[in-house]
């Protein structure tokens, strides 16, 4: 216990005496720096010259760690501004798909205003509502009716070729009876021969060339147009060019675009003959032949006179 006592009045004037000491040093530093004298202010720079470079080392830590809260403030930055490009792509996306797609409607307009048709026939354009979705019926329905005065029968094109006719006519749509439908049948002309053949339709893409004069004359790509034979169709219209399949069959690519039937031209073909009887379109009525009657010709009237 002696001992303890000792070292505790031992240790505590030691430790006053320090602080005092250290109390009296920094007075002294504290007065050296604020004195104006020249012969102190070169002993300041001695003195700031042999120590202040020394400290490089204790200052390394501060300058990482204040590089560090800069590079974590500049990184959060970076992050920001890549989540903002972020949604402003996802915006730019559906913005051009919004584009593209004006842009193909645009197009296909643009082609149905281009079309040179014959001045005589006059068209209204209506919008693809929706198609068979069968492999055995193919036709579409579009949303022009007999209120916007279509008539069975009339024909449509997209913004190139033909791509079918009317086979039903409602109050607000009609259907279109496409090329490629088993049931169709087109009277065409092949150029520059000049021969002329059936378009028959067999459910695909391409359909066969039948009935034609002399297939010798036929070539690979010559254009295909509408004779107007039967009065069906108005002649001239474009129906696509010759293709000959692996079979070496002649079939027809067509002009029109059937994966992306949007809008059709329906033309107003007032000069078409329409059927209003059976046998209308192979000869006129006429009167069974039989005995001539007097009465009919004249001949009794004029042999009384001859008499007299």
């Amino acid at each position: 216990m002696a001992r303890e006592r000792s070292g505790d009045d031992f240790t505590g004037p030691l430790k006053r005496l320090l602080v005092a000491v250290l109390v009296l040093c920094l007075i002294a530093i504290f007065l050296v720096w604020r004195i104006d004298s020249p012969r102190v202010e070169r002993f300041r720079a001695q003195v700031v010259d042999s120590i202040v470079p020394s400290f490089s080392w204790a200052m390394a830590p501060v300058t990482a760690v204040v590089d560090l809260a800069g590079d974590f403030r500049s990184y959060q930055q970076i992050y920001e501004q890549n989540q903002e490009l972020r949604r402003e792509l996802r915006q730019m996306t559906a913005w051009k798909e919004a584009a593209l797609q004006l842009e193909q409607e645009n197009a296909r307009l643009r082609d149905l205003n281009n079309v040179q048709l014959d001045p005589k026939l006059t068209y209204i354009t209506g919008v693809v509502l929706a198609d068979s979705g069968s492999p055995f019926r193919q036709s579409v329905l579009i949303n022009v009716g007999s209120r916007d005065g279509i008539v069975d029968g009339w024909a449509t094109m997209d913004g190139i070729g033909l791509v079918g006719r009317i086979s039903g006519v409602g109050a607000n749509t009609s259907r279109v009876l496409l090329l490629t439908d088993a049931t169709s049948r087109i009277p065409a002309v092949i150029q520059p021969s000049g021969q002329r053949a059936i378009i028959a339709g067999d459910n695909s893409a391409a359909p066969p060339i039948d009935f034609l004069e002399n297939p010798d004359l036929v070539r690979p790509g010559d254009r295909i147009v509408t004779s107007g034979d039967g009065e069906v169709f108005p002649p001239g219209l474009l129906v696509g060019q010759v293709a000959e399949d692996p079979n070496g069959r002649l079939r027809v690519r067509l002009a029109a675009d059937y994966e992306r039937l949007e809008f059709l031209r329906v033309l107003r073909d007032h000069g078409a003959r329409r059927v209003s009887e059976q046998g209308g379109l192979i000869a006129p009525v006429s009167p069974l032949p039989g005995p001539v009657q007097p009465e009919e010709t004249g001949l009794d009237a004029d042999a009384e006179e001859v008499g007299q």
